[in-house]
């Protein structure tokens, strides 16, 4: 008998849970809702700079004799526009280093606002 009684009870265990919750009036002395906390985004991948490639260094330039005129002069041109280009990537891998660094900030803001909302 015993157990058919807790086999009823069993049954019966689920619906009781599914029942409407009784309606009281709102308890005004609780807490407001702590704002949720907005995950920072990352500066997209697409907007990392690419550093220009260095010139190819002509195998002569080690040679004992060394390079012939036109060779060190395409070099040194090829040179002179490597500087160029990493003169103008300067500003722009500053400016993505600082929105990584306030990246960086933000996630440290998240998380302190999750650790907030966890102890509310």
């Amino acid at each position: 008998m015993r157990g058919r009684l807790l086999l009823i009870a069993g049954m019966l265990a689920p619906t009781l849970a599914l029942a409407a919750p009784a309606k009281t009036a709102p308890d005004k002395t609780a807490a407001p809702v702590a704002a949720a906390c907005k995950p920072p985004e990352p500066p997209p991948a697409s907007a990392r700079p690419v550093k220009p490639a260095l010139p190819e260094k002509p195998a002569c330039l080690d040679a004992k004799g060394g390079c012939p005129g036109w060779e060190a002069y395409s070099f040194n041109d090829a040179v002179k526009a490597y500087n160029l280009q990493a003169q103008a990537f300067r500003p722009i891998a500053e400016a993505y280093v600082q929105k990584l660094n306030a990246y960086v900030k933000a996630s440290g803001e998240y998380a302190q606002c999750e650790i907030n909302a966890m102890q509310n």
